[in-house]
């Protein structure tokens, strides 16, 4: 059993995958030895893949001689092997051509930046719309409408806003909801909607929300105008590109796959957790908890704003899909979509 592999083996093993990648066809030992440069005879090399499918890192998937890699081999290549390519010039013009701020709302933007990813990378490309509890709070206002319904508007640091009526257990009158609305306002300014409601939950268990009217009703209404909202959206494009793969010829494996497409609030809970990550998650087949994407990869970036906009965006394929070009390609359009959103 290999433990910790050695250069000889951490050699073999990226040749491997590499070559697997590219032909999508089982590896053998002469393969290896005839397309790299390592010297080694081919029994040599049968020996090492033999070690390494002992240690997991490798399979056979029928009776020749050929191995491909399992998700611990992925994986391993991933975290230790792997070099990464720039994507270079390319993929900013593509966002710049694309006239990614001219004319458009962020959601069209958005659809744009998966574009943009599914027909670089000849993938999924997934982005999700920021969350609504992510977003920074900018102003509130609460409008009287009758005795005891009242229209709350929220403006995010981001421009966006959202209505919603709530209602009072007991009247308002104006000058008590003008109070209301400068008292909330003075104190949430800044937060995000997550913080918010954790900082409503800790005030309306202090004394003072006990005996001061005027501070219990503001931080109910806020609570009201606060619940009930709307997962974030999720675009997907280019996910017929995942058919197009040797891998999903299967009939129902190609099911699975668009059920996991259907099924958006499983996505959208699996990009929630990219949500604020540094740099780059990698996901690899059973890593996902869905069985719907077994044999798929999702490589993810976080994009952010200093406006308070943010979400996750990435490229979904089949795991044998070349980490080195699509990592640099996912990492990168995230970067471009934060520096085009602070250009608005």
């Amino acid at each position: 059993m290999i433990e910790e592999l050695n250069e000889r083996s951490r050699n073999i093993l990226g040749a491997i995958i590499e070559d697997f990648i590219e032909t999508g066809e089982p590896v053998g030992s002469r393969a290896i030895t005839r397309r790299h440069k390592m010297n080694l005879s081919p029994a040599t090399v049968r020996n090492v893949m033999s070690d390494l499918e002992e240690a997991g890192f490798l399979y056979s998937p029928h009776t020749s001689a050929g191995r491909i890699p399992t998700e611990k081999g992925y994986r391993f290549y991933v975290d230790s092997l792997a070099h990464f390519r720039e994507p270079g010039v390319l993929l900013e013009k593509e966002f710049a051509e694309g006239r990614f701020l001219e004319g458009m709302g962020l959601e069209e933007r958005l659809q744009r930046a998966g574009r943009i990813l599914s027909a670089t990378s000849s993938y999924a490309g997934i982005v999700s719309a920021p969350s609504f509890d992510g977003t920074v709070f900018r102003h509130i206002e609460f409008v009287k409408l009758s005795e005891q319904k009242i229209l709350a508007i929220l403006v995010s640091r981001s421009g966006a806003v959202q209505n919603k009526i709530v209602e009072s257990l007991e009247p308002i009158s104006s000058g008590d909801l003008e109070k209301i609305t400068n008292f909330v306002n003075s104190r949430l300014t800044g937060l995000t909607i997550r913080e918010i409601k954790e900082l409503i939950v800790r005030e309306m268990a202090r004394e003072k929300a006990l005996y001061d009217t005027l501070y219990r009703r503001a931080f109910l209404l806020s609570q009201k105008a606060l619940e009930d909202h709307p997962e974030a959206d999720i675009f997907i494009e280019g996910a017929s590109n995942i058919l197009e793969q040797p891998e999903f010829a299967d009939l129902e494996r190609m099911k699975k796959l668009f059920r996991a497409f259907e099924q958006k609030n499983l996505l959208v809970k699996l990009l929630d957790q990219c949500r604020g990550a540094d740099g780059i998650r990698v996901f690899i087949g059973s890593e996902f908890d869905l069985v719907e994407l077994e044999g798929c990869s999702l490589v993810t970036s976080t994009y952010a704003s200093v406006s308070g906009i943010s979400g996750t965006l990435g490229v979904l394929g089949p795991s044998r899909m070349p980490y080195s070009a699509v990592i640099p390609l996912v990492y990168q359009s995230a970067r471009l979509v934060s520096r085009f959103l602070e250009e608005e």
